[in-house]
């Protein structure tokens, strides 16, 4: 089974401090969120390589508890958002197979919005709040008062 990225070119790729992975789709409109997981399988997936390939990867550079299962559902998750192909025989973990090894390590999970829908939450979570205004900055003093420095 070979595993590759598709469609780097149109991808904006933010690494978040935990590990986590945001990813703007330019093509599709869409932004991926990625769990420290996936993202590791993600990384894993720099060059064509094997699903054993990843699993190995995930356990040097994410944690060394990551089972040949859940290397193999994270890329079926990368898989069903269209960020990696995988070409040859098909999967062969069972759902029971990767829940049963999973112990420290979060399952998968990759996240997509389509950028307006990410603009109506964010639109619709400043609406809720009447006194939050952020379109200008707020400071703790008064305005008649003059600032120490």
């Amino acid at each position: 089974m070979v595993v590759e990225r598709v469609n780097c070119g149109n991808l904006a790729i933010n690494p978040m401090p935990d590990g986590s992975r945001i990813i703007r789709n330019s093509e599709t409109n869409t932004v991926l969120a990625l769990n420290a997981t996936a993202a590791a399988a993600w990384d894993a997936c720099k060059s064509a390589t094997t699903v054993k390939a990843v699993a190995d990867e995930m356990r040097l550079s994410f944690n060394p508890d990551v089972t040949d299962e859940l290397a193999e559902a994270s890329l079926q998750e990368l898989q069903h958002k269209k960020l990696v192909s995988i070409s040859g025989s098909t999967f062969k973990a069972t759902r029971r197979q990767i829940l049963a090894g999973l112990g420290a390590v979060a399952l998968p999970l990759v996240v997509s919005l389509t950028v307006g829908e990410q603009k109506a939450h964010a639109q619709h979570a400043a609406s809720c709040d009447n006194d939050t205004h952020f379109d200008r900055p707020k400071a703790n003093v008064p305005k008649n008062q003059h600032r120490p420095f």
